[in-house]
């Protein structure tokens, strides 16, 4: 049973849902609150005393949600998931309920956030106890964020205060972390065309902009849009606050990757102070035209990469490294009928040994057919034939 001091917190949660304070409501049910710590509102059982104090349907919320403490303190996070979901299936019927208002919208985005932060405790205690796919875990709990999130998309009230609208953004930011955690990028897809075409994009809070940016820009990566990578991700990092020293390194981990593919190097000093001096090396490699150098680069924190998810994208950064060298040599001939004979010399130079005349021809195709450079191959002469004007196009032009 419950004490006296369980009986006011309920109280207090009973009057915030009396007054329609959803802001205090969702401090109550989330667990960021310090109550989640309190062993006196840990029960196994409490329906009976909530339902006293706390009028349907919110006492079904509360009950769930202190199910969900007692299970999450016993570290039992598999029960704790189904309480949490629960939770908020039973927050999805309240909105439902609630045509003409918003003021719970507080509730769910506490709801669901913490439903995503337990689905990953659960995910690592079944894959450790071999219990239940990770999979399902992710995909359960992207339906029930997708419950939420049809609710609010569906509100077409022209009145902006109290549309449920302003929900869509918080749960499309939570999607996209289960989306990429599980690799199904292209379920983004929808959610971001919803958010373009809302008129209230622009009006959200600015952190939930900045990780919304942040996942398009990722996405807009790993789909080879570099120029909107660029756009989404440096609007990330600029409008990130300073004192988000994480954050702002979190970003540069992708937002580096897409400059250098754009034809812009990072500054030593800058990599320097987020900790990302992993591609110092790298840049120094593609800067002259190093392939050896930068494929041990890559190979040296291939670990780091491929937690990142960039080794694939860094790998297109060698066919800057050729562009680079081959520009190089034009500069050094003068000439603007380049031998490839040439070209095989210079990349033995640069420590690239196992190449000969016709991997050069196929990689100078695959340069002029991406336009980094401007010409032709003349196979019967053996040359490369650049243009005398701008044969090597600045890379942001290009791509």
């Amino acid at each position: 049973m419950m004490n006296s001091w369980s009986s006011r917190a309920l109280t207090s949660v009973e009057d915030a849902w009396q007054n329609r304070d959803g802001t205090t409501l969702s401090e109550y049910l989330s667990f960021r609150h310090p109550h989640v710590a309190s062993s006196k509102l840990q029960v196994s059982n409490p329906e009976a005393a909530v339902e006293k104090i706390v009028e349907p349907p919110l006492d079904e919320i509360v009950s769930a949600h202190l199910r969900c403490v007692t299970a999450v303190n016993n570290q039992e996070f598999m029960p704790a998931y189904n309480y949490q979901t629960g939770m908020v299936q039973a927050v999805t019927k309240l909105l439902q309920s609630q045509r003409d208002q918003n003021w719970a919208l507080p509730v769910m985005c506490a709801a669901c956030l913490d439903l995503r932060m337990i689905a990953v405790q659960a995910d690592k205690q079944v894959t450790h106890r071999s219990v239940e796919s990770p999979m399902e875990i992710f995909e359960k709990t992207a339906e029930c964020l997708m419950g939420c999130f049809r609710i609010c998309a569906a509100d077409n009230r022209s009145t902006e205060i109290s549309t449920k609208r302003w929900g869509m953004l918080p749960l499309v930011n939570q999607l996209f972390k289960v989306y990429f955690r599980i690799n199904k990028l292209h379920l983004c897809k929808p959610l971001i065309r919803a958010i373009e075409s809302s008129p209230l994009k622009d009006n959200f809070s600015l952190s939930q902009q900045i990780t919304y940016k942040y996942y398009v820009g990722r996405k807009a990566m790993f789909d080879s849009d570099f120029k909107s990578a660029d756009t989404y991700l440096s609007f990330a990092f600029e409008k990130c606050h300073k004192k988000c020293v994480r954050n702002k390194r979190l970003i540069l981990i992708y937002l580096v990757p897409v400059k250098m593919l754009l034809g812009y190097m990072p500054k030593k000093k800058v990599l320097a102070k987020y900790d990302l001096l992993q591609f110092w090396e790298l840049v120094e490699a593609i800067r002259s035209g190093n392939i050896r150098q930068a494929n041990k680069v890559i190979q040296q924190h291939q670990f780091f990469f491929i937690k990142c998810g960039i080794y694939l994208i860094l790998e297109k950064l060698k066919v800057i490294a050729y562009r680079n060298l081959f520009k190089r040599v034009h500069y050094m001939l003068d000439t603007h009928q380049i031998p490839l004979e040439a070209l095989l010399i210079a990349l033995k130079i640069m420590g690239t040994d196992d190449i000969d005349l016709e991997e050069i021809q196929c990689i100078v195709a695959n340069l002029i057919a991406e336009k980094k450079i401007k010409g032709y191959l003349s196979y019967s002469h053996k040359k490369l034939v650049v243009s005398k004007h701008m044969p090597f196009p600045a890379l942001s032009s290009i791509v």
